[in-house]
This record gives C-alpha cells, sequence and structure tokens, in this order.
C-alpha cells in the first residue's frame, strides 16, 4: 500500500533528523536551527500518520497539505545549515534527497485523492 511506503519513509526520515539533532545539539551547533529542523522534520510524519485517521477526504487531504509545507520547511532548514557550514554534504544529501522524496509523493497522493475527492462531488 502506497501509504504506509509514505508513512514508512517519513518516519524513517524524522528518526534521521532526531539523531542529527541530538549530535548538533551536544556539539553546541545551532541550537535553535536544529530546533527548528527537529519540528518541521517530525511534523510531517506525523501529519502522515494522523491523516490515516481523518475524519473524512478534507480532513485527509488537510492533514498530507500540512505535511507537503512542513516538508518545504524542512528543506529550507537543511538547506541553511548546509550552506552555513552547519552540517556537511554526506549528511545534507541524502536527508534532502529523503525529503525530496516524501514530498513528491505527497504530491502526487495529493493530487489522486483529489481527482477522487472532485468525482464524488
Amino acid at each position: 500500500m502506497a501509504d504506509s511506503v509514505l508513512r514508512d519513509k517519513s518516519k524513517e526520515s524524522a528518526k534521521s533528523v532526531v539523531f542529527l539533532c541530538r549530535e548538533m545539539k551536544l556539539n553546541k551547533k545551532e541550537s535553535v536551527l536544529a530546533n527548528q529542523l527537529l519540528r518541521s522534520a517530525t511534523s510531517i510524519g506525523a501529519n502522515i500518520h494522523e491523516a490515516q485517521y481523518a475524519q473524512g477526504p478534507k480532513d485527509f487531504i488537510s492533514k498530507l497539505e500540512i505535511a507537503q509545507k512542513e516538508c518545504y520547511e524542512t528543506e529550507y532548514w537543511l538547506e541553511l545549515l548546509f550552506e552555513t557550514d552547519c552540517i556537511d554534504e554526506k549528511v545534507y544529501k541524502p536527508l534532502q534527497s529523503d525529503c525530496g522524496a516524501i514530498r513528491r509523493m505527497l504530491i502526487s497522493s495529493l493530487k489522486t485523492i483529489k481527482a477522487k475527492n472532485d468525482n464524488r462531488e
């Protein structure tokens, strides 16, 4: 089931960010930015997970749209941390790639559910 792949991928990505942010805080590197990254990255999976318990198609769409926005925000924080030398390329690239993959899955899922929802109305 495609949505379980999305849930799994977002959770694994969030775990990687948790470990990264933990390490950044231990090394006293930009804890304010680490906190921002941590919030947005973990929110992606939380909203995807919450969507499976949506009260209807509109609520489901809303949760996935929030997850998509958080994905864009996460990409921003990752880029900022990389461009300010807080994280190196070997850390940045896989996280950015995961985030992009999740974003594309969200876009695809949203297009599908919106098309189905439009046909019902």
